[in-house]
């Protein structure tokens, strides 16, 4: 562990262990917003939201919110699917559509106080979020290629994950197998428990029509997931995993550089392709145990080529609609955001000790079952 390593470390436990005490406390002064869903909020007019204060959400009845239960089309969506598979970029053409509630940079870092729908778009965490970025990509200015966000945008939702530490997005920060062991078989319902409890607080006066979360861990624990989530539908992005390894590995190394010295690299490639081989067998086992209902196939190369098209159609296959103003907004941010604009991540996998027909002997099942193109 380097000096830097050891500040950046501790700096960011620290933020989870604080933003998970400030959560606890909130829903042990305002009992009530327990008792709300994600998406209960769905059938809530936003300005009727906007108006109502702690005082009145102590006043409610302690069943109101726990009596109303959502249609399926209110269910909370997950995008899953290796990394480096367009999840990013999927992430933020639902974020463009107006039906859709997004965990955004800002509020994942900085949660409590939950925030505003008359302020929300000028909150003052949203200046200290975007001067954290800047400070990042001028210290390690790779990750504009690699992994771009902005202050606004969506996030993957692993800092909710990671405030219960049972998480394996950690191994993307330091190399420390025994934790990963035991994450993987660790139970991860109290993590998506916390999860929720953070939704039910960033939505209490900045309401959602419709939550929807991302990160590739969740492949690891779906029947947890669902256990917290009964009515989650997912949205799973498909792509060769040779093309995807080399990526993971670089992102991977260049991030631990940070907090520590050298790596092994071929340990690091076949840790990667072992972690990600699980995570595909575990959610083609769920998949296979509650049936096809609640997913929606995204291929990568037609998610570049036909964005909008691409996520009408995985819409379709979950039964919901993307409006006029949804295809308006998603396409417009389609075309503000070119491939490469950030510029060009570049990465070899034979640098991890790994071969593409070594890397798609461990998905052989995955492949086929999705006719995923190689």
């Amino acid at each position: 562990m380097s000096d830097l390593g050891e500040q950046i470390l501790a700096g960011r436990l620290g933020m989870l262990l604080v933003n998970r005490l400030r959560i606890h406390d909130m829903h042990q002064r305002h009992p009530d917003m327990a008792r709300q869903r994600p998406d209960d909020m769905a059938r809530q007019r936003p300005d009727d939201m906007a108006r109502q204060r702690p005082d009145d959400m102590a006043r409610q009845r302690p069943d109101d919110m726990a009596r109303q239960r959502p249609a399926d089309d209110e269910a909370p969506l997950f995008i899953i699917g290796l990394p480096r598979t367009g999840t990013t970029a999927l992430s933020n053409l639902l974020a463009a559509d107006p039906q859709i509630r997004s965990l955004r940079l800002w509020e994942s870092g900085a949660p409590v106080p939950p925030p505003e729908s008359a302020t929300q778009d000028d909150d003052p965490r949203i200046a200290e979020t975007a001067a954290g970025l800047e400070a990042m990509y001028a210290a390690f200015p790779k990750m504009r290629s690699m992994y771009f966000q902005t202050p606004t945008g969506p996030t993957e939702c692993q800092d909710l994950l990671g405030m219960a530490f049972r998480t394996a997005q950690f191994d993307g920060m330091a190399r420390v197998p025994s934790y990963l062991e035991w994450v993987l078989g660790c139970d991860m319902i109290p993590a998506y428990e916390m999860h929720r409890r953070t939704l039910q607080l960033l939505q209490w006066h900045c309401p959602p029509r419709r939550w929807h979360l991302k990160t590739p861990v969740h492949m690891l624990s779906l029947d947890a997931l669902t256990a917290v989530y009964p009515d989650a539908r997912f949205l799973w992005t498909h792509r060769d995993p040779a093309a995807v390894l080399g990526s993971v590995c670089s992102l991977i190394a260049y991030t631990r550089s940070w907090v520590s010295d050298g790596g092994d690299d071929a340990e690091l490639g076949a840790g990667q392709v072992a972690l990600w081989a699980e995570a595909v067998r575990r959610a083609m086992d769920f998949r296979a145990r509650v049936g096809e209902a609640r997913f929606a196939d995204v291929d990568f190369g037609a998610l570049n080529s036909e964005p909008l098209s691409t996520v009408t159609a995985a819409y379709g296959r979950l039964g919901l609609e993307l409006g006029p103003a949804g295809r308006a907004s998603v396409q417009r941010w389609a075309a503000a955001h070119p491939a490469g604009a950030q510029g060009v991540h570049e990465y070899a996998l034979d640098d991890f000790g790994l071969h593409p027909d070594g890397v798609r002997a461990h998905f052989g099942p995955y492949l086929e079952r999705f006719a995923v193109p190689t």
